[in-house]
């Protein structure tokens, strides 16, 4: 398979996550409900199309543990009125080459988040990426995602031709020497683009490049005008 099919599959794969029941156009609740919730009882409750999901983090001030519920409808209004994720075309230059030096022991870096009001929450980056872009090194933080490496940067598109508060970016661990390949082609608007219900992280200041990056998911494109944040 050749690199520009292998992105157009991957691209094929994109679109059927996002729309899948439990993709990030179905979440159409986050409901936070301080002790534990009774799922089951809200599982019961819900209608057909909709799976309950529970949810755990870490409250920003106290640092106790807070509890909540998630609502995906599969037939939700963003899924209905979803027509297509704008890309930019292939490009085999924003393939990159990197290196990826880790860190002894725990490291966590303070994270912004879009709905935290200014407020950072701490997030794992077991160590750095060093990159060179246009004449320029750069030392990255990715954090740890599940067990891979996602990066939250920004560029000088965001908020003129990509989403305006970032990309997300998986980094490729390619060998035991810490080579990685970060290809921009695969660089992807967060969950908050598809629905207002998610907390997403915001790039850190080492993570947004002076240039622009056209690569990757530009926005996501929805029938009839229709918003998330009035849905």
């Amino acid at each position: 398979m050749s690199e520009r099919e292998s992105h157009s599959q991957w691209q094929a794969e994109r679109r059927a996550s996002v729309t899948s029941a439990t993709g990030n156009l179905a979440l159409v609740e986050t409901r936070w409900t301080g002790g534990r919730p009774d799922v089951e009882a809200e599982r019961q409750a819900a209608a057909d199309s909709v799976t309950v999901t529970a949810l755990r983090r870490t409250d920003i001030d106290t640092g106790e543990a807070e509890y909540g519920l998630r609502f995906w409808d599969a037939d939700s209004p963003a899924i209905r009125a979803f027509d297509r994720i704008d890309t930019y075309d292939y490009d085999p230059a924003w393939v990159l080459e990197g290196r990826f030096t880790p860190v002894a022991g725990a490291r966590t870096v303070p994270f912004e988040h879009i709905r935290d009001n200014g407020g950072t929450r701490d997030l794992a980056v077991p160590g750095d990426i060093h990159l060179e872009l246009d004449g320029r090194e750069y030392t990255l933080a990715a954090f740890d995602d599940g067990g891979t490496l996602l990066l939250v940067f920004g560029d000088e598109t965001n908020g003129s031709e990509t989403y305006g508060s970032g990309r997300f970016l998986f980094v490729e661990l390619r060998d035991d020497e810490g080579d990685v390949t970060l290809d921009f082609n695969r660089a992807f608007v967060p969950p908050c683009g598809f629905s207002a219900q998610y907390n997403c992280p915001l790039p850190p200041a080492s993570n947004r490049f002076p240039l622009p990056i056209r690569a990757g998911e530009k926005n996501v494109v929805f029938r009839d005008g229709f918003d998330i944040y009035a849905a």
